[in-house]
């Protein structure tokens, strides 16, 4: 299992020095330095108002979200990755902004001692949990760093969508619904997802997929009560070829394709003691 972090690891170091370079606008770097935000309509309308709560960005990458999250009203922002690059960049970005956050490099599943604080709101967005074996542990890592009240808000591919591949101008359905911990499935992409043209040397990731059911059970099973499921047809990267701009950065299914749910979202509460 190890070996397979250890090469997503080596794959995100060297996404994060794309991204932090990005040249696609895809980051909205330059709105972030403004004081501005990087954040999507979809989060930005389902978080609800973060002012004066303490939250936590997990899989946070070059932390662009968290400083959007801090700017929006904040009280506090706290960014985890695995990653050194990335939270190297987070920072060098947080100092670029003036704003105040602090970025913690650990694994997703060592975060509550990594952080050892807990939090209003977990924010968990675009393509994180898929890089986790373990759904379960997950969730009951959110449940550790929650407060009585907290909230977990996710925002992810729809598992649906990640089960597909793009041939001859269908989807199709390519792979398994749910993947086992110790099979993932196994990718080599040459460029990241933003456009841009630069290569990556370090090609090779692994990553899970996991149903929609399987999530929400692990989120009811670490004690979280569900509070909204919504399912959305705008997706945060062009997954396919033809995608369609659908405003803000979100891309749809063009004309002539089969609709099938391109993200999902969840919010959950952990109960008042």
């Amino acid at each position: 299992m190890q070996s397979f972090f250890d090469e997503n690891r080596a794959n995100w170091d060297e996404r994060a020095a794309l991204h932090s370079t990005d040249t696609t606008g895809s980051y909205r770097i330059a709105a972030v330095l403004a004081g501005g935000s990087s954040l999507h309509a979809i989060e930005a309308e389902e978080i609800g108002d973060p002012a004066g709560l303490d939250v936590v960005h997990l899989q946070c990458h070059i932390g662009l979200d968290t400083l959007s999250l801090k700017h929006l009203g904040a009280k506090s922002v706290t960014g985890l990755d695995f990653s050194p690059k990335s939270i190297a960049a987070a920072r060098e970005f947080a100092e670029r902004a003036g704003t105040k956050a602090r970025f913690v490099e650990a694994s997703l599943y060592d975060a509550p001692e990594a952080l050892g604080e807990t939090y209003d709101l977990a924010f968990v967005t675009w393509g994180a949990i898929n890089w986790l074996p373990d759904i379960r542990r997950w969730a009951k890592v959110v449940a550790a760093l929650l407060r009585p009240g907290g909230r977990l808000y996710l925002l992810e591919g729809h598992p649906v969508m990640n089960q597909m591949e793009f041939e001859d101008g269908r989807l199709v359905a390519t792979f398994d619904r749910a993947t086992p911990a110790d099979a993932p499935l196994v990718f080599d992409a040459e460029t990241t997802y933003t456009g841009d043209g630069r290569r990556l040397e370090n090609s090779r990731n692994y990553e899970w997929l996991h149903p929609v059911s399987e999530v929400v059970s692990a989120v009811l099973g670490a004690g979280l009560r569900l509070d909204f499921l919504n399912e959305h047809d705008r997706l945060a990267w062009r997954a396919f070829p033809g995608m369609v701009e659908a405003g803000d950065g979100l891309y749809a299914l063009p004309a002539g394709v089969a609709k099938i749910p391109l993200a999902v979202s969840l919010g959950a509460t952990k109960p008042a003691a």
